[in-house]
């Protein structure tokens, strides 16, 4: 079957490890299901891996791909939960979770093998490309916001970075639930889009907000730390899912986190119960992933050219 993969790690230039081409047919073990993809979206994950993060020399070739919708053997359509080992269903229970690429081979191919636990019905609502953007980016978002922030219809929270994929998502879920939304970014054009998506108003990072949030989503990291926590009321969350800018902030404002009894969570992913969650709220409130771009399969290396340059507003994904 023909997919996206990858060979060997190089951290500064990772795309040079990417192969497009043949590669076995994935294993239906027992407890396990085979997905014929129909569409799989692009993830900063998938960059990490060809740089060697969270993989080994052992485990290559890896296909690449956390996400993916399309039909399983029995016809039906469904989404792919990309947290293996989660629950211990078709893997055992002493297994410690992993995602898709890391232990096992990924969605940018024609077809791909899950356990049968970690598959969700496709709400018709939804299109395949649409649903491949929820099951990383979007559910990380669905549980900063909603399980992690802890926030409720009315209260404010200020997404740093517009334009990534979590990001946006974040917009527009909080949008979505009644929630008042600021954005920051580096660029007029990403923040023109966050307001359009349903921002209240986008800033250049490092403004000065008309007022204080209650929750601040943090996927930046070290170049937006520090005035995500001064963005902060007394008693606020700030909830961090990565830190695409470094991971050493030049000052950890450790006097205004007690001071203020400000509240720093981590948040990584979603639960199964968390991605069912996100596919009936897009399928009952008409919110939809952005989409930045949709490329065959076999342009999977201008898909991720994008990615690593930034060039991109929301999600790109990839066609089977």
């Amino acid at each position: 079957m023909f997919a996206a993969y990858a060979t060997r790690f190089d951290r500064d230039q990772p795309l040079s490890g990417l192969e497009l081409g043949e590669r076995p047919e994935p294993d239906a073990r027992p407890g396990w299901t085979v997905v014929n993809v129909k569409a799989a979206s692009i993830n900063h994950h998938d960059l990490w891996s060809l740089q060697g993060v969270g993989l080994s020399e052992e485990s290559l070739p890896m296909i690449l791909g956390c996400d993916a919708a399309g039909v399983d053997a029995d016809g039906n359509e469904v989404v792919v939960h990309s947290v293996i080992g989660q629950s211990g269903h078709g893997v055992g229970p002493r297994e410690p979770r992993s995602i898709l690429t890391e232990r096992y081979q990924g969605t940018f191919a024609e077809r791909v093998a899950v356990p049968a636990w970690n598959v969700l019905p496709k709400p018709k609502e939804l299109s395949f490309e649409q649903a491949a953007c929820l099951p990383t980016a979007w559910l990380t978002a669905y549980r900063m916001l909603f399980s992690n922030a802890n926030v409720r219809p009315g209260d404010a929270v200020l997404v740093q970075g517009a334009g990534g994929g979590v990001a946006t998502a974040a917009i527009a879920l909080g949008k979505a639930a009644g929630l008042r939304i600021l954005a920051t970014s580096r660029d007029a054009a990403k923040r023109a889009r966050a307001v359009e998506l349903g921002a209240e108003e986008a800033f250049e990072p490092g403004a000065r907000l008309p007022h204080r949030v209650d929750a601040v989503i943090e996927t930046v990291g070290a170049a937006t730390w520090s005035h995500s926590v001064k963005s902060l009321k007394p008693g606020g969350t700030l909830v961090i899912s990565g830190a695409t800018s470094g991971s050493s902030p030049k000052s950890a404002e450790l006097n205004r986190i007690f001071f203020l009894e400000l509240k720093v969570v981590g948040s990584t992913m979603g639960s199964k119960e968390e991605l069912a969650g996100l596919l009936s709220f897009c399928a009952a409130t008409g919110v939809r992933p952005v989409i930045d771009s949709v490329l065959p399969l076999d342009q999977a290396r201008e898909g991720l050219q994008k990615m690593a340059g930034g060039d991109l507003f929301g999600k790109v994904v990839l066609t089977v």
